[in-house]
């Protein structure tokens, strides 16, 4: 039995977008007060406040109010698609919340967004750049269905499908005594001054590939960027160490910056899909994650 209908969400989702009962009661044509009621017996049926309801301020979801909302509107699309007799027949519909890690998005999430649209068209995408920790928490609490990263910070809850091997390079300044070299080790670096990125799983990640060799480097500089850690290779402040490398060798202040891979076997990091548990087979997600796969796939090839 359904103890909520569609139009008790529907109302949800209005009052989420407008930001209070009038704007959300003028574009459903209903009453304020009969929108009040209807989302008290909402959070009276989930039993927790979807919205902070304050006098002269905007309503405001609280975190649970978000994944709920992030459901309810993809719910809706669904029966918006199932009611127009136009639809019936096409593609997969549905709205989808893409997290990527913000050091592979500059090379990965333009493709694959193109992908996305080429191999699902109903699908209404939307997608969130951010580092590790805040992808691993926002797929628990809904915010985002899956998410393209590192295998860094998940645990066996979250359902991972592989998409690529990625290795580390080391960054040398112009003219540095390894610049010249088809490879390097973690050991060749050891006693380097090292740049690393600020993400605290990448730092933690990189000074244990460095453990397991018994040496501690020395961290002279964390940066938030690649290109920062590129800037300051080519001023020879340090070494960097980094997955994604961008296929120039001048930094943004026109230094000269080195790229050599990183041959440890243990250095080498996958690029996988996760979602929080496992997708319904069939499903939106499930479609979603097989059309990532394919889509990075298709690249290496």
């Amino acid at each position: 039995m359904l103890y909520l209908s569609l139009r008790q969400m529907e109302y949800v989702a209005a009052v989420a977008r407008a930001g209070s009962l009038s704007g959300a009661a003028l574009q459903l044509n209903v009453s304020q007060p009969s929108l009040s009621v209807a989302l008290t017996r909402v959070e009276a049926h989930l039993g927790q406040k979807l919205f902070f309801r304050r006098k002269g301020a905007p309503i405001t979801l609280t975190t649970a109010g978000q994944a709920y909302v992030t459901k309810v509107e993809d719910l809706l699309a669904r029966a918006r698609h199932l009611e127009d007799p136009a639809q019936m027949g096409q593609t997969l519909s549905g709205r989808l919340n893409l997290g990527m890690f913000d050091g592979l998005a500059p090379f990965h999430l333009g493709h694959l967004l193109r992908s996305l649209a080429a191999a699902l068209p109903g699908i209404d995408i939307h997608y969130r750049v951010n580092d590790f920790a805040t992808l691993a928490r926002e797929m628990r609490e809904g915010r985002i269905d899956c998410a393209v990263t590192c295998d860094l910070g998940l645990d066996a809850s979250f359902a991972k499908t592989h998409l690529i091997d990625t290795r580390p390079c080391a960054l040398l300044p112009g003219g540095h005594r390894l610049a010249h070299q088809a490879g390097v080790t973690l050991r060749d670096l050891v006693d380097e001054p090292l740049i690393l990125s600020d993400e605290g799983l990448s730092v933690r990640h990189m000074l244990a590939l460095f453990g397991r060799l018994g040496r501690k480097p020395v961290v002279a500089h964390r940066v938030g960027s690649l290109e920062l850690m590129r800037s300051l290779v080519g001023n020879r402040l340090g070494v960097g160490i980094g997955y994604c490398v961008p296929p120039t060798a001048l930094s943004y202040d026109g230094l000269a910056v080195v790229a050599i891979p990183i041959t440890d076997g243990g250095a080498v990091e996958p690029v996988i899909v996760a979602s929080n548990g496992p997708p319904a087979p069939g499903g939106l997600i499930a479609q979603v994650r097989t059309a990532i796969a394919t889509a990075f796939a298709a690249r290496a090839q």
